[in-house]
């Protein structure tokens, strides 16, 4: 079962992952986007550890909800509201109980993707963040470090896609080739999860889910 302390310790793990991808992320936007990609998510991500440190939610819904407001709040462009719907539309899934299942967070997560594909109009395939989540989130069935490779993979696989949704889709073919920056961070924040579960000490430290334990 999964506590606060485990959500924390995700998001906490993601903003590292940001920090460190952050000129990368930007590097990728520069050609299809803003160049601003790498910028708004380590303003972004930074503002959720400080309100997570500073407001310490009790329950696993409440620490996701409370991410997903301070995402919307702090980064700019797109990329703000579609996190922080991810975060916020998860958490509410989550509802009020102390701890939850892996499988509990594998349902929740679905829910949180739909609401972005929901809220942006766009699809598997249209070069966007969900082609990273809709196949990292297929595979947390299998397990943790499943879902963080699907979604590495998903990532790479937007290089020879024209982008369909988003500022991207305004270069049409001239935005083949290029690596989408959403899908790569929505990648970073799957393998911060793998991460979060490597290092737990409740027989699920091998990144599988307590399906497969």
């Amino acid at each position: 079962m999964r506590d606060a302390e485990f959500f924390r310790r995700w998001l906490v793990a993601a903003a590292s992952a940001v920090e460190r991808e952050a000129d990368r992320l930007t590097e990728l936007d520069s050609p299809i986007g803003d160049a601003d990609h790498g910028s708004n998510m380590l303003r972004g991500f930074t503002s959720v550890v400080r309100e997570l440190a500073a407001e310490r939610p009790e329950v696993p819904g409440a620490v996701l909800q409370l991410a997903g407001r301070t995402l919307i709040s702090t980064v700019g462009g797109a990329s703000g509201p579609l996190y922080g719907t991810l975060l916020r539309r998860t958490g509410k899934e989550l509802g009020t109980a102390a701890e939850v299942s892996d499988d509990d967070l594998r349902k929740a997560l679905y829910a949180g993707v739909g609401a972005v594909a929901q809220l942006g109009g766009a699809a598997p395939g249209d070069k966007t963040m969900l082609d990273a989540l809709v196949p990292g989130v297929a595979a947390l069935g299998t397990s943790y470090r499943a879902a963080a490779e699907a979604a590495e993979d998903g990532a790479l696989a937007t290089v020879p896609m024209q982008a369909r949704k988003g500022r991207a889709s305004y270069l049409g073919e001239r935005s083949i080739g290029h690596q989408d920056p959403g899908a790569t961070s929505s990648a970073l924040l799957l393998a911060a999860l793998a991460d979060a579960a490597d290092e737990t000490a409740d027989g699920t430290a091998d990144g599988t889910t307590e399906e497969d334990a």
